[in-house]
């Protein structure tokens, strides 16, 4: 049987503060790593900013840890090649980027499952335009909407799914 997320847990549940420290080790360990530092610009998200293909972590901004996951995936979905030039919001001035968005989403619960955190961490009510109870429900159901863009990325397989063969677009 194929390893599955937790459950959706009522949102008072976890505290997702809980989880950062191994979600930073995790980034890390796979080559993304994430310089914590203060910013007084704000990032697309609070506490978060992507800077030439650099994640910036201001803990005392951050609203929703699980928020650097997502931003995490959109590193990661990106060619090598291409990840330094990502800044700021990474689909601005790049409309092809707003297709990688399915696999950012299906790349991030993978992280949640290869991490053991439960998906609403990530998939948080404040976020998703109000779909993510939608999101999770897809995916703890099995449906991986976005599958076929994940393994054309080579990052994992069809029957293998949440499992990754790689975290990283080559």
């Amino acid at each position: 049987m194929l390893p599955t997320a937790p459950p959706l847990a009522h949102p008072a549940t976890p505290n997702p503060a809980d989880y950062l420290d191994r979600m930073l080790e995790f980034l890390t360990s796979i080559g993304l790593p994430v310089r914590e530092t203060s910013f007084a610009k704000p990032g697309f998200l609070p506490g978060l900013l992507i800077e030439k293909g650099e994640l910036l972590l201001d803990r005392a901004r951050l609203l929703y840890p699980g928020d650097l996951l997502h931003e995490a995936g959109h590193l990661a979905v990106t060619a090598a090649a291409e990840r330094p030039l990502l800044g700021a919001n990474v689909t601005e001035n790049h409309p092809e980027k707003e297709g990688e968005e399915l696999a950012v989403l299906l790349w991030t619960y993978a992280a949640c499952c290869h991490l053991n955190i439960p998906p609403i961490v990530v998939f948080h009510p404040d976020g998703y335009k109000e779909q993510n109870e939608w999101l999770i429900n897809m995916f703890t159901s099995g449906s991986y909407m976005a599958l076929p863009l994940l393994v054309w990325m080579g990052l994992t397989t069809t029957e293998g799914f949440p499992t990754m063969t790689r975290w990283l677009r080559e």
